[in-house]
């Protein structure tokens, strides 16, 4: 798994008007945990961080803060601006080598399934896993080949063979199917133009006097 380092500098400042000043200049706030030790606010350049964030691979982050290594981490959790979509808070969790440690990881679907070539239509329902495992086996993603999917199956959790992970999510949660295409069926409808018996309104006759 590739590793990053992403540059921080503390932060003593926790107001929302130094946070969102910090971010009208390219900043993001955010705070590093791991076990047994206090958590520390950071701040970083929104450039260093969305690489992080905006890729179909996990990685391994190697913290730096005010120049000094801090620790290895995972990226825990992510806030977005609900308008922008931009990131505006993360949160990192230390990894404690030998612990296990809680993560989603990437899915990557290789292969175009036969159902698809045969009019079928693909649904992919998950596209991470929560899993279970210690930092050693942390995987950058997980494939899953659909290549041999025809209408009608579809790749459940149970069907994962990874030994290494325990995954979190119902082994019965579907992650990707092939669909029978819609047939959508239009009643034809005769449209029969009713002659409407043309009315005429009908006074006193005028009676010659």
């Amino acid at each position: 798994m590739e590793r990053v380092i992403l540059n921080a500098v503390k932060r003593n400042q926790f107001s929302k008007g130094y946070l969102h000043s910090i971010r009208r200049e390219g900043k993001v706030p955010g705070v590093f945990y791991i076990k047994n030790s206090e958590p520390i606010s950071v701040e970083v350049l929104e450039k260093e961080i969305n690489p992080l964030v905006f890729t179909s691979d996990t990685h391994i982050v190697s913290l730096n803060v005010d120049g000094n290594e801090v620790s290895e981490c995972i990226l825990k959790d992510i806030q977005f601006d609900p308008v922008t979509d931009k990131v505006i808070h993360f949160d990192l969790l230390g990894i404690v080598k030998g612990e296990k440690i809680e993560l989603e990881v990437p899915l990557q679907f290789t292969g175009s399934p036969v159902g698809v070539r045969e009019g079928g239509v693909l649904q992919m329902f998950l596209h991470k896993l929560k899993v279970l495992c210690v930092p050693a086996n942390i995987p950058s993603h997980i494939e899953i080949k659909i290549g041999e999917l025809s209408i009608g199956k579809s790749v459940h959790v149970r069907d994962l063979d990874l030994p290494d992970l325990e995954i979190i999510n119902s082994p019965e949660a579907i992650i990707v199917s092939v669909t029978a295409p819609r047939v959508v069926k239009e009643a034809e409808t005769e449209t029969t133009e009713i002659a409407q018996p043309e009315v005429i309104a009908k006074g006193k006759e005028k009676t010659e006097e």
